[in-house]
């Protein structure tokens, strides 16, 4: 389900890339419909990502995606617990590869967006809020909504994604379960190992596979 959904989150992410300054002074949620209506015509109107040229999308997220999602903040809040015990060597190897994985397990789904729309809700957010859920729903025909939420915090160069709920289902939730588990069978080097492997085949699921 993670997969199929996180088509939003990346179209979002992708959306945010702007300047910093002129980042820093927008509502996140203006932001988020905003741009992310500008996204999806792009998305619409690309033949090569219309072709499913992995490629291309690889590299649009590559060159878009990093500076507005929070990898080092998700990372710490997946691995919980269990963070304060990595070096610093092995922090650095973790957000590397929690970020490759990502990156290309769900570049595919920039490919599959074809009649779905995206509904923003009013955003409760007061006067001094740092911290904030820009919530929304996926409607796509035939089917029922599909509630998306997104967690954003402001910092000095815009607000940024660190985690995403989708029809209930935290990301970080999600991978900080199966990332205990493997930590617990193969240690902290063991689960960096298993990252590795899963961003070389470009699998669709977090390290035990409970993410699917």
């Amino acid at each position: 389900m993670l997969r199929s959904f996180l088509l939003p989150l990346l179209a979002l992410l992708l959306g945010f890339n702007g300047p910093a300054a002129l980042a820093a002074d927008i509502p996140p949620d203006v932001l988020a419909r905003t741009t992310t209506q500008e996204v999806i015509t792009i998305l619409k109107q690309d033949k090569d990502l219309q072709r499913g040229d992995l490629t291309r999308v690889h590299q649009l997220v590559e060159a878009k995606i990093l500076p507005n999602f929070d990898f080092n903040r998700m990372t710490q809040l997946a691995l919980g617990r269990h963070w304060p015990r990595a070096t610093a060597k092995q922090k650095q190897e973790l957000v590397t590869e929690f970020r490759n994985l990502l990156v290309r397990t769900y570049s595919s789904s920039l490919t599959a967006f074809t009649d779905q729309t995206i509904d923003f809700k009013p955003l409760a957010m007061k006067p001094g809020d740092t911290d904030v859920t820009v919530r929304s729903e996926i409607r796509q025909p035939g089917g029922q909504p599909i509630p998306i939420n997104y967690s954003m915090y402001q910092t000095a160069f815009g607000w940024k994604v660190y985690d995403v709920t989708i029809d209930g289902v935290s990301l970080i939730t999600n991978y900080r379960s199966s990332f205990a588990s493997t930590i617990r069978q193969s240690g902290i080097d063991g689960l960096i190992k298993t990252l590795g492997a899963q961003s070389a085949r470009g699998m669709a699921t977090p390290a035990t596979g409970n993410g699917s």
